[in-house]
Order: structure tokens, then C-alpha cells, then sequence
């Protein structure tokens, strides 16, 4: 197992965390959803059940000191930042967007710190120098 720097490991609880919003979503659509003319509640759950699992693996991977899941979580984050925009600005509802950027900010720091990029190229704490 990488010997991942804590900021990485942290960052990994926080998107587990994400992903576990995302499973509480799909049990959610399971339990109450209605499906209309045109919908399929089991489809929908079951796709956010397949984006739901990426997040996942993508936190415990990171949790795991897998240098594999580092892009991934970049990905997602990205993409929920966009989610966070819309929420903000197109759909009037701040009270969801805001927090949740700053969720995905704090993900994107805590992977791209000094310590998180050096993880990731295999760098070790004696290879490192100021100067880079």
C-alpha cells in the first residue's frame, strides 16, 4: 500500500462521502419514486447507482493511498462544480450550489497541495526541494 500523505487520505473521507449522498439518492428514488408517463425510476436509479459506485471507489481508492484514483476524483469534482454553477446561478437555489463548490474546492486542494502532487508522481519527501 502507497504511503499517501493525510491530505489525500482526507481528501479520500470526503468524496466516500459524496458517494454515500449519492447512495442515500438512489435508495431515496427507489423508496418514493413515482414513475410517470415517460420515466422509469428503475432506470435512473439504477444509473445513478452506477455513478454513485465510481464515486466510491474513487474515495476508497484515495483512502486506500491508490495513486489510480487520484484523476478520477479530479473528474468528478470538476463535474460537480459544474452541477454547483447551475445550482448557484441558472436555478436560483445558492443554498445547494455554494456549499457544494466549496465541498469540490476543498477536494481540489486537498489532491493538488504540494503534498498530494509530489504523492502522485512518487516523489518522496527527501526528493523534494524547495525550489520546485
Amino acid at each position: 500500500m502507497d504511503d499517501a500523505p493525510r491530505t489525500v487520505r482526507l481528501a479520500g473521507a470526503l468524496v466516500s462521502l459524496q458517494g454515500l449522498a449519492g447512495l442515500v439518492f438512489v435508495i431515496a428514488l427507489l423508496v418514493g419514486g413515482v414513475s410517470g408517463p415517460g420515466t422509469n425510476v428503475y432506470g435512473e436509479a439504477g444509473y445513478f447507482a452506477v455513478l454513485t459506485a465510481g464515486v466510491l471507489a474513487c474515495g476508497i481508492g484515495l483512502l486506500l493511498g491508490k495513486r489510480g484514483a487520484r484523476s478520477p476524483t479530479v473528474v468528478v469534482q470538476i463535474l460537480l462544480g459544474g452541477v454547483a454553477w447551475y445550482a448557484t446561478g441558472p436555478s436560483g437555489q445558492p443554498e445547494y450550489g455554494l456549499p457544494l463548490a466549496a465541498f469540490c474546492g476543498v477536494v481540489l486542494y486537498l489532491v493538488f497541495n504540494a503534498a498530494g502532487r509530489a504523492w502522485s508522481l512518487g516523489i518522496t519527501e527527501g526528493e523534494m526541494s524547495e525550489d520546485q
